[in-house]
């Protein structure tokens, strides 16, 4: 996918799968290949912070944060203030409220647009929301679009069409022809569960195969694929993959479920009912005369915080703390679980703060604060303290806002301290344990205030959509359904009547929606989206990758050689710290009061603040940039010890780049990375290379000082230049054949790449013809780049026997 020509897809993986990452996985290929170099993230705001964080530690990309403020500063440095960075997030409403902040948007040539929680994007033929329209507005403009959302058909077929619509306007412009399509899967969605079940297919079922397939002679790969030959899983996998690139919607929908990927703890729900404090009962009683013409929203959301509501009544003498009785089941709870992680989540900062400060001089409990007033470097301390097994904070209390993006996996229990507002908000609290990755089946505990909204609430969740023990993909639809009765209930919980037949009738039409969403499981789409046995040859790789020590052995050379300083903190910890000896004064990516890294995946994951190296990592991209390109190694004279050889024997060590020069996006790396030729040759031209390897002849050889150096140089200069001419002559054979094979190569993979776009693009229409002109275009400028291809010396290596 992140190969692709400006994909324009739908990720729709079910929540807790990982979308942030896979859209990151997708974006950060676009970026490293040149293919884009502008990106625009659009969020709802309060997910901002979520992919701030999500992408500077996944992926080391650092991406501007868009708000009124920020983009009425950069109105003072550029006419269009998104043209000041190159990659953007802002949120969907910043976007859409302001006409001519949506016309900059639209101008600032963008080569990647990213849009999540898109079903949000309501649309009708006659009526799309205004919301829906601004980013159309942007996908018509976008080259790359990738949007997601967690639930494709959650908001029905017509809304599921809209979404692909912004992808392909026109593959998709007409609803019933749409709908008509999908029936038709139905028989490819039968064919490869019947390929997937591995039995014998009768006549008729291989007919309907060779009708599926019809374009093409697939009549060998029938009979193998029916047959008890080695080859037939082999034969029968080609036929599954075959169906895929020719049917349904599987190279602009990709969506992963809990169903299909395993290993997911379980959710246990422990609700504690607790009495409403009088102090409460007199506010909560106050307000609502006070407020009596307030909406029932704005009540509802009053009711939810009772503790708000009484220190607005108090100001800064009211002290809720000690009376409300969440808070001594809290630190009973936390006391007598002193060896667990806990997180704790409430809706406001400032209930955090207050919690922090009792628990600390009642109990002594080490707990850390997380919240929004925090930047991201106080929120990694605060997180990695939470990380520390041993002398770390046992509980971490979490404002709604301050925990977005940080998922604490090696936690397995959660205190919700509160409850958010709609079931979104509920799933994203879950989601921050609830994790690929978790260990530990997962210990909700809600402590909860009777007679308040929270009462109403927690049933409401928990008996009418089942949303604390499993996912709810139903839970935004029966929402927007229920919501002005519920509405109703939590601004006046004492008023009861009616509740449990809402409760009956949500549960009703949940079981309803979940079942509708299971038998339109689209197994297809669920196959092609997972990978299958592609996926797993990748994961090994990965892991083969991790395991290997070359890049550590790498790193901390190169680390010695910029002049950064390596504190080693065990645990697998290095932490590094800026020189006075540093090639560069200030080095890019490292930070001026330093930074943890790791070379250890396990424990990236769990220490939010250590950075995972890889050979893409900016320390180490940086890095190599920074020698290539400067002086150093590119001219060294050393002495070889060997009796064997007359003294004063002069050898030159040539290293010679093969390389062409190309725009990043043609990504001519994949067939002529920068090739080193060696070469190591005596006076009369003989190239020794071959006969004596690198490392082994390196490890034999002493440095000279300066001063001698010179000497030599200046003695033996007619002769190396004589030499340098021969190597000349040599190294144009071996950079064309070098040049030849990846011209070849280049033509080959290319080529056939579009001829079968080209053979599927009359049976699947998903294919889209700018793609297929983009991949001739690209075949062309990549097969002239590799024309123009060349060579240069890169590095000399002077090398004088001697017998001393």
């Amino acid at each position: 996918m992140g190969r692709r020509h400006a994909p324009r897809v739908l990720l729709a993986d079910e929540v807790g799968l990982g979308k942030t990452i896979e859209a990151g996985m997708i974006l950060h290929q676009q970026l490293l290949s040149g293919a884009a170099e502008r990106v625009l993230i659009i969020v709802p705001e309060t997910l901002q912070h979520q992919w701030l964080v999500e992408m500077l530690r996944r992926f080391n990309l650092r991406f501007a944060l868009f708000d009124d403020e920020r983009y009425t500063e950069a109105q003072h440095d550029a006419y269009n203030p998104f043209e000041t960075e190159q990659l953007v997030i802002c949120s969907l409403d910043f976007a859409r409220r302001n006409k001519q902040r949506l016309e900059h948007l639209c101008d600032a040539e963008w080569d990647l647009l990213v849009v999540d929680e898109a079903h949000h994007l309501v649309w009708s033929t006659d009526a799309p929301s205004r919301e829906y329209m601004a980013i159309e507005q942007l996908a018509e403009r976008v080259p790359g679009v990738l949007l997601l959302t967690a639930t494709p058909e959650q908001l029905g077929m017509e809304s599921h069409f809209a979404r692909l619509r912004l992808l392909d306007p026109n593959r998709f412009h007409d609803f019933e022809q749409f709908v008509e399509e999908q029936k038709n899967y139905r028989p490819v969605a039968d064919a490869v569960a019947m390929l997937l079940a591995g039995n014998k297919l009768s006549n008729d079922e291989l007919n309907r195969l060779g009708d599926l397939i019809g374009e093409q002679d697939i009549e060998p790969l029938l009979h193998a694929a029916n047959s008890d030959r080695d080859d037939a899983q082999a034969a029968r996998d080609e036929l599954v993959s075959m169906l895929m690139d020719r049917h349904g919607t599987s190279r602009v929908l990709f969506r992963n479920t809990r169903n299909g990927v395993k290993g997911f703890p379980k959710r246990e729900l422990h609700t504690v009912k607790l009495p409403l404090p009088t102090q409460y009962q007199t506010a909560i009683k106050v307000s609502g005369i006070m407020g009596a013409r307030k909406s029932a929203e704005d009540r509802a959301r009053d009711m939810l915080y009772p503790e708000q509501i009484y220190q607005e009544f108090e100001g800064d003498t009211g002290t809720w703390w000690n009376f409300d009785p969440r808070v001594e089941w809290l630190m009973g709870y936390l006391t007598s679980h002193r060896s667990q992680k806990v997180l704790v989540i409430c809706a406001k900062a400032t209930t955090a703060l207050q919690l922090e400060q009792v628990l600390r001089e009642r109990e002594g409990i080490r707990a850390a604060v997380f919240h929004e007033g925090m930047s991201i470097i106080e929120r990694d301390r605060a997180a990695a303290w939470f990380a520390e097994e041993d002398t770390g904070a046992q509980v971490l209390l979490c404002s709604e806002i301050g925990s977005e993006g940080r998922n604490f996996q090696f936690a397995s229990n959660l205190v919700m301290f509160d409850l958010p507002f709609n079931p979104d908000l509920l799933e994203q609290r879950i989601g921050r344990l609830d994790r690929i990755g978790q260990a530990h089946d997962i210990q909700i505990h809600v402590p909860y205030l009777e007679k308040t909204a929270q009462s109403v609430l927690v049933r409401w969740y928990h008996e009418g959509l089942d949303a604390f023990e499993h996912t709810c993909p139903t839970g935004r639809a029966i929402y927007d359904s229920a919501y002005a009765s519920l509405i109703n209930y939590l601004a006046a919980p004492e008023e009861t009547d009616g509740f449990d037949d809402l409760i009956k009738s949500c549960r009703e039409q949940h079981e309803a929606l979940k079942a509708q969403l299971e038998q339109g499981r689209d197994r297809l789409l669920e196959i092609h989206s997972n990978g299958g046995e592609k996926a797993q040859q990748l994961a090994q790789s990965i892991e083969e990758q991790d395991d290997d020590t070359n890049l550590i052995a790498f790193a901390m050379n190169l680390f010695d050689i910029v002049g950064i300083n390596q504190d080693d903190r065990g645990d697998n910890l290095i932490v590094l710290t800026p020189s006075d000896h540093m090639l560069v004064p200030d080095f890019p990516g490292l930070p001026e009061d330093g930074c943890t890294i790791t070379f250890e995946r396990d424990v990236a994951l769990s220490r939010e603040d250590a950075q995972f190296i890889t050979w893409e990592h900016p320390l180490i991209r940086n890095g190599l940039d920074l020698i290539l390109s400067g002086d150093t190694g590119s001219s060294t004279i050393s002495l070889l010890k060997n009796k064997a050889l007359p003294v004063g024997t002069l050898l030159v060590e040539l290293v010679y780049v093969v390389e062409a020069q190309a725009p990043k996006q043609l990504q001519l790396n994949r067939f002529l990375p920068p090739t080193p030729v060696r070469m190591l040759l005596d006076k009369n031209g003989n190239n020794l290379a071959a006969q004596v390897e690198f490392e082994t002849f390196n490890r034999q050889l002493s440095a000279v000082n300066r001063h001698t150096g010179s000497k030599l140089v200046n003695a033996v200069q007619q002769d190396v230049h004589a030499i340098l001419q021969l190597g000349e002559t040599q190294i144009e054979k071996s950079a064309r054949a070098l040049i030849d094979n990846a011209r070849r190569e280049a033509d080959e993979k290319l080529s056939g790449e579009l001829s079968r776009l080209e053979a599927l693009r009359a049976v699947n229409p998903n294919i889209r013809d700018d793609e297929l002109a983009a991949i001739d275009s690209n075949r062309q400028q990549v097969l002239e780049s590799l024309n123009q291809a060349g060579w240069r010396l890169d590095a000399l290596r002077l090398i004088v026997v001697t017998h001393q």
